[in-house]
C-alpha cells in the first residue's frame, strides 16, 4: 500500500501519516513552535505541505512518510503491555512482534491481562480515524465473569451504565452460556467507544466482576486462525475495508 501522491497535504495529516503522531497531538506539536518546514517554523496546523519535496522537521529530526505503510494483526495474549516503555522493564507487544517498525503503534489498548485482537500500524492518519468515537468503531469483547448476570443487569449495559467519567453508549450485550448450575457463564458485549478498562468497569458497576476478558473482533478484524501471541500482516481486502470504514480516499 503506497503512502502517499505528489498531491499537497495539510501539515497535521502530514505528521500524523508520518507515525509522529496522531492528527490531534499533531496540531499541539506545531502550535508549540517544535516543527521546521524547509528550515522555518511552522505553527499553523492548517498549513500545506509536499511530503516529496519539502523538509519537515521535528524537534531537528526529519520526518518522512513510509514507502509502504505496516498493518500487523496480533491476538494479543496475557501478560503483555501495550506501550513500548515501562519503568518496571515489564514485557510489551512491540517487543514479541517480528518485523514491527519503531513508528508503528497499537490501535487503542488493551489491558496486560486481557487478550485478544489487536491492530498495530504505521499508518497514522488510519490509527487516528479508527480510535476517534466518531466513527464508531465496532470492538466486541468476550468477558469471563464471576456469577451469573441477571436479565436486568443485561438490560443496564444495553442501556447504558453510569461510570465514574459519565454514562456509557448502549451496548450490545448477551449471555453465551450459562444457566443454573454455571457458575462462570461467558458474556460478550459489543461496544463502540474506548474508555480506559470500560468493559471491566461496566460489569463491575452492574455487579459481576470480570475474571479474564478477550477481544475476539476489532473494526472487523478477527483472530482467526491465530493463536495466542501469533501476529501476520494484513490482507489487502482487509485494509481496503478498513479504509472504508475509516473514510480515508487512498
Amino acid at each position: 500500500m503506497q503512502a502517499e501522491s505528489t498531491e499537497q497535504i495539510r501539515l497535521n495529516r502530514f505528521l500524523a501519516r508520518a507515525g509522529i503522531a496522531s492528527r490531534r497531538k499533531s496540531d499541539d506539536l506545531i502550535t508549540s513552535g517544535v516543527v521546521r518546514v524547509n528550515g522555518e517554523i511552522v505553527d499553523k496546523p492548517g498549513s500545506v505541505v509536499d511530503p516529496h519535496t519539502d523538509l519537515i522537521e521535528v524537534r531537528g529530526r526529519a520526518a518522512r512518510l513510509p514507502e509502504s505503510f505496516q498493518y500487523i494483526l496480533l491476538n494479543k495474549p496475557a501478560g503483555l503491555l501495550v506501550t513500548r516503555s515501562d519503568e518496571l522493564g515489564r514485557g510489551n507487544v512491540f517487543e514479541h512482534t517480528p518485523g514491527v517498525r519503531s513508528a508503528t503503534v497499537a490501535v487503542g489498548r488493551l489491558d496486560r491481562d486481557t487478550t485478544g485482537v489487536l491492530l498495530l500500524t504505521d499508518d497514522g492518519e488510519l490509527a487516528y480515524r479508527l480510535m476517534h468515537p466518531s466513527y464508531g468503531v465496532d470492538k466486541i469483547y468476550e468477558a469471563d465473569v464471576k456469577g451469573l448476570p441477571s436479565a436486568a443487569a443485561l438490560r443496564r449495559l444495553r442501556r447504558g451504565v453510569e461510570l465514574d467519567d459519565g454514562f456509557t453508549a448502549p451496548a450490545d450485550a448477551q449471555l453465551l452460556y450459562g444457566g443454573a448450575n454455571d457458575t462462570s457463564p461467558l458474556l460478550q458485549i459489543r461496544i463502540r467507544e474506548g474508555r480506559k478498562r470500560q468493559i471491566k468497569r461496566m460489569c463491575q458497576t452492574v455487579g459481576y466482576p470480570v475474571k479474564s476478558l478477550h477481544r475476539v473482533e476489532f473494526a472487523g478484524l478477527t483472530s482467526d486462525r491465530l493463536r495466542l501471541g501469533e501476529s501476520r500482516p494484513l490482507k489487502p481486502s482487509e485494509i481496503t475495508k478498513l479504509f472504508v470504514l475509516a473514510q480515508l480516499d487512498r
